[in-house]
């Protein structure tokens, strides 16, 4: 055999080295422009900032549009019938200062009663919370008994308490402990701003429904030059008017049912002012997850104000407890569809954002402003990944 045909053993144990190496891990290389996500991230706190500094005007202007969509059909269907817009809009704005003035004034003389009746509830509480004080001492009452020692020690060690001068007279100013004429005044600024701010709503609401389809079409023809930005501008406006619209009009319909159901079920309870907690339960409905809690929450309070016992506390709260769970885990579901539903997650921190920016209006205008948002990022191509996130 010659020497050609012998293998080259060093040079097959070095070819053969590198596959004995434990590989190495795979790493993705991805480029962040550290300076574009600070830009980013001031330019979310700065229109954080700027909502929360002008929530005066951003939330009537929400208010007023959220009104605008909900009574637009039907400004649409008297327009049909040859009844110009503005009289329609009119027409809307009337019977809708004319029902509520209507419900406050039916409702009046019970919420009187419930309000009267509210020292004896709180003095029936007081008195079932002390029954029990005759029981045997608890992990709580010792905990507070040490307490109190505790602080008798310290008492001891820091001394008596220093004594006034022979001759000096000790004064002391003290308050009423009800103004009557503070609360009387502050409660009338507050009626007084609460109705200016509900004129503001009404009228930018009407303004909105007379104008019609005009700032639609001026959206468009601003949006550019290109057929391809306006149709996508003109698809996002059509999303972001079907989704409220549906939402409203879900929204309604569901709250009204669970006001009645609710108002049902506590009167042949027993439970006293049942049609003011029906109402109550309806208004609330509209906050995702947060309003029911309430409503079940109360409800049971005042029932066991009323009749003294856990067993109808448990009764009355679990009975509101399953209409709404009826309503938000079934029937609301099966009316919205999945093409307008939202990540429950989503919904819920959402809502706490805008609550906790806006306040009580927060809670109520958090999902009108998740889906619009919902509705932009789906149609734009670099915002369509914040959509799916929004998404189910």
């Amino acid at each position: 055999m010659s020497s050609n045909s012998i293998p080259d053993t060093g040079k097959i144990e070095s070819e053969a080295a590198p596959a004995a190496e434990p590989s190495a891990p795979v790493v993705v290389h991805t480029s962040i422009d550290v300076r574009s996500v600070s830009l980013a991230v001031l330019a979310v706190l700065a229109v954080i900032f700027v909502l929360q500094w002008g929530r005066d005007v951003f939330i009537p202007l929400m208010l007023g549009l959220v009104i605008s969509y909900a009574l637009s059909p039907m400004v649409n269907r008297m327009q049909a019938w040859r009844i110009p817009r503005a009289i329609g809009a009119a027409i809307m704005m009337i019977a809708i200062v004319g029902g509520a003035g209507y419900a406050v004034y039916t409702l009046s003389d019970d919420a009187t009663r419930m309000i009267e009746a509210l020292p004896d509830a709180a003095k029936k509480l007081r008195q079932t919370m002390r029954k029990d004080r005759t029981a045997p001492e608890g992990a709580v009452d010792k905990v507070q008994r040490a307490a109190e020692k505790l602080q008798n020690v310290a008492n001891e060690t820091t001394g008596p308490a220093p004594k006034t001068q022979a001759g000096v007279v000790r004064v002391q100013v003290e308050k009423p402990m009800i103004d009557a004429q503070s609360y009387v005044w502050s409660g009338t600024l507050g009626a007084v701003g609460f109705l200016g701010q509900t004129a503001i709503v009404l009228s930018l609401a009407y303004f909105l429904l007379v104008s019609g389809d005009s700032f639609r079409r001026k959206l468009v023809r601003i949006t550019g030059p290109t057929l391809s930005k306006k149709k996508i501008t003109l698809h996002v406006l059509d999303d972001i008017t079907g989704q409220i619209q549906r939402y409203l009009m879900v929204q309604v319909f569901t709250s009204f049912l669970v006001g009645v159901a609710t108002w049902l079920v506590l009167a042949m309870a027993g439970l006293e002012n049942a049609a003011i907690w029906g109402i109550a339960a309806g208004l609330f409905n509209s906050i995702p997850y947060l309003g029911p809690v309430v409503v079940t929450g109360a409800t049971a309070l005042i029932a066991f104000m009323q009749f003294g016992t856990i067993n109808m506390a448990l009764l009355v709260g679990g009975a509101t407890l399953v209409i709404t769970s009826l309503e938000g885990f079934l029937l609301t579901p099966w009316l919205t569809g999945r093409a307008s539903r939202m990540s429950a997650v989503v919904v819920f921190v959402g809502v706490l954002f805008w609550g906790w920016l806006w306040g009580v209006w927060g809670l109520l205008l958090g999902m009108p402003i998740l889906m619009m948002i919902k509705a932009v990022c789906d149609r734009v191509e670099d915002l369509k990944p914040f959509g799916e996130l929004l998404g189910e």
